[in-house]
């Protein structure tokens, strides 16, 4: 069996989400499951739950890790939750978990998970024009070590297209399943 590409896709929660975002983050899920990738996220609402609900509509798969100890406070479409009680300190297994990330708009705590997956040279894409943290980062570094460059996708699919070829470059191939014979 292969495994799929996990896609950590992070951005604004269900309090600060706009419309623009949760479309955004909407469509980039689909575009990860289209790929043959698994989306995972903090399994709350706002971009999490958009990027899970596409995914799934896409017939594709979402992975939540969510901060409390209670499964049930996952989105309703997180297909498997991983439930952490671990506050904030599950934005760490969020970025650890995916082979690389998207971002969609977001604030600190996005900024966090940017950060802990640029600290271990992760793929990192932003969506551009969904504000926040996304629109602040892309085309940046977040030191000046230069790890790894914040690419800006110029819409959701690509920002897929462009974090699909960045592991493509890391030797970790397609995420579409292989075909039967």
């Amino acid at each position: 069996m292969v495994r799929r590409v996990q896609i950590s896709v992070v951005g604004f929660d269900a309090d600060s989400c706009t419309e623009v975002a949760r479309e955004a983050a909407y469509r980039v899920g689909r575009a990860i499951a289209m790929e043959g990738g698994t989306v995972v996220c903090g399994g709350l609402g706002g971009v999490m739950e958009a990027a899970s609900k596409g995914a799934l509509d896409a017939g594709g798969h979402s992975v939540g890790i969510v901060p409390s100890a209670d499964a049930g406070q996952a989105n309703r479409y997180c297909e498997f939750v991983v439930a952490t009680g671990l506050g904030k300190g599950r934005n760490f297994l969020v970025a650890y978990s995916g082979d690389a990330m998207i971002v969609v708009g977001g604030g600190v705590g996005t900024l966090t998970e940017a950060a802990a997956a640029y600290q271990v040279s992760k793929p990192i894409v932003t969506v551009k024009g969904t504000g926040g943290v996304a629109d602040e980062w892309a085309g940046r570094y977040f030191d000046a070590r230069r790890t790894r460059l914040i690419l800006g996708g110029s819409g959701p699919e690509d920002a897929v297209k462009k974090v699909m070829r960045e592991l493509s470059r890391k030797g970790k191939g397609s995420a579409k399943k292989p075909k039967k014979s």
